[in-house]
Order: structure tokens, then sequence, then C-alpha cells
């Protein structure tokens, strides 16, 4: 299966440039590839405001080989949809992450068993004392899959974090970490620095951890599993080095 899966992979285009560089013009840090400007799909300028941002692309591009893998850019990718499509629809974006809220991953409780229980109160009971605390957002809890509709108040409270983020480029790193966690709520809390990466990645899968313990590890969804966090970890450098 693995085997076929190989084959099927898309033909990479060959690496066309020799170095990746980046170049200030007009307060913006360009991307260029052998001295000329990169471009998005879009055909946008690859520029950003920050030189640390620019800087962790043209690492991503000089450490391509003799074919270039967009797999292996998670932070170009991100750059590349707020140029091209967050910057012009900010708005959207930010009604898309505030349905989140309305059904957050660590809202949805279990009952039993008690180990599970356990771990799900202590990865997630501390992020909702962070939004009551910090953002006065109080959530309901609910057992089981049923929905269960949430107070207005939280979900303008959430609102007008996510509103407070006005760079296009911080918002779709914040998009990217909430739909790999499923949860808002995760995602807006280690933005703000209430949980490390690690905390923030391992709170997204206590179900699937603890699933692991009692059946036993799968290769192909660890697999998975890694990929994403990969991409979780760039939206969280991408976040970070906007925000500066």
């Amino acid at each position: 299966m693995r085997a076929a899966q190989a084959g099927m992979k898309p033909t990479l285009p060959k690496r066309f440039y020799k170095e990746a560089g980046v170049e200030e013009r007009d307060g913006l840090f360009h991307l260029t590839l052998d001295g000329r400007v990169a471009r998005t799909p879009g055909r946008n300028a690859l520029a950003v405001p920050s030189s640390a941002l620019a800087e962790a692309m043209a690492r991503e591009w000089s450490g391509q080989g003799d074919e270039v893998d967009p797999s292996t850019m998670p932070i170009t990718r991100i750059v590349n949809s707020a140029i091209d499509g967050v910057a012009a629809r900010q708005s959207e974006v930010v009604d898309d992450l505030v349905r989140y809220a309305g059904s957050d991953l660590i809202l949805y409780r279990v009952s039993e068993p008690a180990r599970l229980v356990q771990s799900q109160d202590s990865a997630w009971n501390p992020i909702l004392d962070w939004a009551r605390d910090s953002h006065g957002a109080r959530f309901t809890l609910a057992e089981g899959v049923m929905h269960v509709t949430q107070p207005e108040e939280a979900i303008a409270a959430i609102r007008a974090v996510i509103e407070g983020i006005r760079s296009p480029f911080a918002l779709a790193a914040l998009h990217v970490m909430t739909t790999l966690s499923g949860s808002v709520l995760i995602a807006l809390a280690h933005a703000s620095g209430r949980l490390d990466t690690d905390q923030a990645w391992t709170a997204a899968h206590v179900d699937e951890v603890y699933q692991e313990s009692v059946w036993g590890e799968d290769f192909e969804a660890m697999e998975r599993r890694r990929r994403r966090e990969a991409d979780f970890r760039a939206a969280s450098d991408v976040f970070r080095l906007a925000s500066r």
C-alpha cells in the first residue's frame, strides 16, 4: 500500500534557483530567489512586514533539495494564504473562527472512564479558566456529542479577542492552529502565551492519546499527526513572528 501511495505522489518541480534571500523594499521584507522577488500563487509579491518572518521563509526555500516540495514549507504556505486570501477577507476569517467557539472541542466532555475524565479536566479546565479570567467568557460544558448553545456573551467576548488581531499573517496562523487543533480556545490560549506549543498540541489530542493507550498506536495515524504537528508549530512561529 505504501509503495502504491508513493507512486501516486505528484511530480515536484525542479529547483530553479541557487540562493534564497531577503530584501527590504518600501518597509516590507521580500523573499528573493537569486535576487528576484518571489511571488505567491496569486502572483502577489511574497513580502511580509517582519524581517524575522521573511528569514524563516528564506530558510525553508534554502533547505530544498533538487526538487521544490511545498509540503516541507509550511511557513511559506501560511504566508501565501495570508497574502492571497486572508488579507482581503479578514472579516470572513474572523466569522469562521468565531463559529468554532460555538462548538469548541474542549466544551464537550465524557463522563467515563475516570482516567479520560481526569485527562480532559487537567488539559482543558485551565484554558476555560483563562478565557473566563482574561476575557470574561464563561462557557457551558456538555457531556457527549449533543450540541449545546453557548452564551452569547461568551461568543461575543471571543469575537472581540479575534477581532483584535489585525495582522492578516497572524490571523491566518491562528486559523491554521484552530483547524488543526479543533479548538479556537486552545489556539487563542496558545497565542496569548497561556500555553506553550507542547501544551497546546497535547491539549488538542487528549482523546486520541487515551485511545492509543487502550488500543495501541496506529502507524498511519501517528504519521498524519506528526505532519499536522509540524504545521501547527509552523503556524505558531508565524503568529509569533508576525505579531512582533
